[in-house]
């Protein structure tokens, strides 16, 4: 909505000036809000008026038997958002047709008619007189809520508080959801439980991942049903470095929401986005403090090893506990044409170490999460030898439940390395990390892949092994490939299938929509071309080998 500070319709009526005046349709709309008036000289006007102004005139142009001029102007007024028209009926006419008078009635239009002998400039000068009492009124009440607001960051009394200010300030429901710490507050005082868990439902609603309104920067202004009556909501989005970090929401339940309202509510969003963004610059040289030592504990270099070993205690990691590492990439897909810049990304990794530390916290594990580029290395602690495996499981679904629910557009891939005892050797972890997530990237769909699924795998990702596999694809399978290529055969996709059927060629036959006697021919193919022998068991584990080798070659 646009912000519209002044008086209502109501207001205007009870104006000593408008003593003799009366509102003939429109009843509904009787606190529309009045943030200007103007006097209609002609009807070129309806041009250049403005949402929220009052609109005066006097029935002189009006054609008495035109009523469908009369109600062009009605819905024209009403198509601009203007808060009323006062028409100074008698004498031009005895009254406004019927149909002009259901139509604004219709419409929630407030028509007022103006008693003939009173001029519409003292209506102007009087009604203008209010709005800007109204509006310094409102403008002392918005700096004195901003003051609450500084004084409570200052006090470091958190977001509860601010939450309670809003709603003490607009006298309704207030709910504040905070993505950065994970944190929520419900201030429903005095309100009914069926209607408490209406507004939960509302809540969830507008989280949903079918939904986009979350993601919108900007106020929704929007009507709910309850209990058999519309009320007026607004959602503020709280927005640090063009990121959304939270909401604040608030429903008409006990006084209508107008521009004092939309005020307090952005007042409330930049106070809260100040507090969100000095936490951020922290959380940025906490996670830049732990990069640098997770750094050290890894290095080869022997100085920067002691060094980080002699610091560990700062991190609560104890010398001789079990530890594992994770290693963890993601890439974000965003909307068509939209440029991805590092500042954006660094937004997004600090909610994702957030996630991960309120993780480790809840389960109550021991650990540090420090952040590279666009990558993330998860150092988890375990006291007892044997526990370890349940403990990471379950933070495994944790994280990545909680990853999923708050990050539609992020693809993401964990390796996790191996267990070791003692701070010393988590170096062997993390490079089991490393060649877990790049050998699973090609391996599976799984977002999670622990060092201990990748089978054969686990020799054959060796980084020393490189030419060595090299020069046994290209014994091996590299001469079927290139067939493939030049013939624009299928030749190694046949392969890759006859391994996954165990040789049947009448399921290979059927999983390629192929004819029997043609697999066959391939079969025959493959073995001329390649050099081998499909029924010779050395011949068939090289070729498989190959198979997988030219998974990893290809990456």
């Amino acid at each position: 909505m646009s912000r519209q500070n002044g008086i209502t319709v109501e207001d205007m009526l009870k104006l000593e000036v408008m003593e003799d005046c009366k509102i003939v349709a429109g009843f509904k709309g009787i606190r529309n809000t009045i943030s200007k008036v103007n006097i209609m000289a002609d009807p070129d006007i309806i041009d250049w008026v403005q949402e929220g102004e009052f609109l005066l005139t006097t029935a002189y142009s009006f054609k008495k038997d035109d009523a469908e001029e009369q109600k062009r102007l009605i819905k024209e007024c009403s198509r601009k958002k203007l808060a009323g028209i006062g028409i100074k009926i008698y004498p031009y006419l005895d009254s406004l047709p019927e149909e002009v008078i259901n139509l604004a009635d219709h419409l929630d239009f407030p028509i007022i008619d103006i008693y003939y002998s009173i001029p519409l400039s003292n209506i102007m000068t009087e009604a203008l007189k209010e709005i800007f009492n109204k509006q310094a009124s409102l403008l002392e009440r918005i700096e004195k809520v901003h003051e609450e607001y500084m004084n409570a960051m200052l006090e470091g009394n958190g977001i509860g508080e601010l939450a309670l200010i809003v709603s003490e300030n607009i006298k309704n429901p207030v709910y504040l959801s905070l993505d950065f710490c994970n944190e929520n507050v419900e201030i429903f005082d005095g309100v009914d439980e069926d209607i408490k868990e209406f507004f939960r439902k509302d809540i969830k609603k507008f989280y949903e991942p079918i939904s986009t309104r979350s993601s919108l920067k900007r106020l929704e202004e929007s009507k709910v049903l309850i209990n058999g009556k519309y009320i007026k909501r607004m959602i503020m989005p709280i927005i640090v470095k063009d990121n959304i970090y939270g909401h604040i929401f608030t429903w008409a339940i006990n006084t209508p929401l107008g521009g004092f309202d939309l005020s307090i509510l952005e007042s409330a969003s930049t106070a809260i986005a100040l507090g969100v963004l000095q936490e951020l610059s922290v959380k940025e040289v906490e996670i830049r403090y732990r990069s640098e030592f997770f750094e050290d504990l890894i290095s080869t270099d022997l100085k920067r090893k002691k060094k980080a070993l002699e610091r560990a205690h700062f991190f609560n990691l104890n010398y001789n506990d079990i530890y594992i590492i994770e290693v963890m990439s993601f890439k974000f897909i965003l909307n068509k044409g939209e440029e991805f810049f590092v500042d954006y990304v660094q937004d997004y990794v600090n909610k994702v170490v957030s996630i991960i530390e309120d993780i480790i916290s809840n389960l109550e594990l021991h650990g540090i999460v420090a952040s590279k580029m666009s990558g993330i290395q998860i150092l988890l602690g375990f006291e007892k030898q044997g526990t370890e495996q349940d403990k990471l499981k379950e933070f495994n679904d944790l994280l990545e439940r909680e990853l999923s629910k708050k990050f539609e557009n992020m693809e993401f891939k964990i390796g996790v390395g191996r267990a070791y005892k003692g701070l010393e050797d988590v170096n062997k972890s993390f490079s089991d990390a490393l060649k877990t997530i790049r050998t699973g990237k090609v391996l599976t769909d799984k977002r999670v892949v622990t060092y201990d699924e990748l089978g054969i795998f686990k020799i054959l990702c060796q980084d020393f092994l490189t030419e060595e596999l090299e020069d046994f694809y290209n014994g091996t399978l590299k001469s079927l490939a290139d067939y493939d290529k030049k013939k624009s055969t299928e030749l190694v996709k046949t392969l890759e299938s006859y391994f996954e059927h165990n040789g049947n060629l009448k399921k290979m036959s059927d999983a390629l929509y192929t004819h029997y006697n043609t697999i066959l021919y391939r079969i025959n193919r493959i073995n001329e071309i390649t050099g081998m022998n499909l029924d010779d068991p050395n011949d068939r584990l090289n070729l498989e080998i190959a198979l997988k080798i030219k998974e990893l070659l290809v990456k």
